[in-house]
């Protein structure tokens, strides 16, 4: 259990969200906290990458590699046949 204290405007944008959703706010608090440590532990692995000074790639080679192409300045998947 975890309790938690609002500012009065963030409370506020909490309560419009849950009743224009009908979902409760602590669904809400629980979603916001669990995407903050996933995205938190991905930036640390990230910076422990970096420290270790491991191999990178850019954003274009790793499109590059996964066979996407870009038109139009939008990510287009490559189409394949699939073989049956």
């Amino acid at each position: 259990m975890l309790g938690i204290r609002l500012d009065a405007d963030l409370e506020g944008k909490l309560d419009s969200l849950a009743r224009e959703t009908g979902r409760s706010k602590s669904y809400y608090a629980r979603e916001a906290i669990r995407q903050y440590l996933e995205d938190r532990e991905d930036y640390l692995r990230g910076i422990a990458a970096l420290e270790r000074q491991e191999a990178t790639i850019t954003l274009h080679e790793l499109e590059r590699r996964l066979g996407l192409n870009h038109r139009n300045g939008r990510p287009r998947t490559v189409n394949r046949r699939r073989s049956r």
